[in-house]
């Protein structure tokens, strides 16, 4: 499937903002990505395996709100950042 990277997130990813990557939930997505870019997922997920309060994830254009979301190999991610500060 085709994940989207936001710019905060793609030092990890060789400045790459598209790539490819495979798994049948957000999870097993995240975890693939993980394998290929060692980091990126502690960035989104944190140690209870929630998403971080910054991060969105969405598959298709509707928004996911947990990791065990299910997806298709033809589903498109698009991983969001809030922004915050002063």
């Amino acid at each position: 499937m085709l994940v989207h990277i936001p710019s905060p997130l793609r030092s990890y990813t060789n400045g790459a903002s598209k790539v490819e990557a495979e798994g049948a939930s957000v999870d097993e997505m995240l975890d693939h990505l993980d394998k290929q870019f060692p980091g990126i997922k502690f960035r989104m997920i944190d140690e209870q395996s929630r998403m971080r309060q910054h991060i969105r994830i969405f598959v298709n254009k509707d928004t996911v709100e947990t990791v065990k979301a299910p997806l298709k190999s033809s589903d498109e991610v698009r991983i969001i950042c809030a922004l915050s500060g002063g």
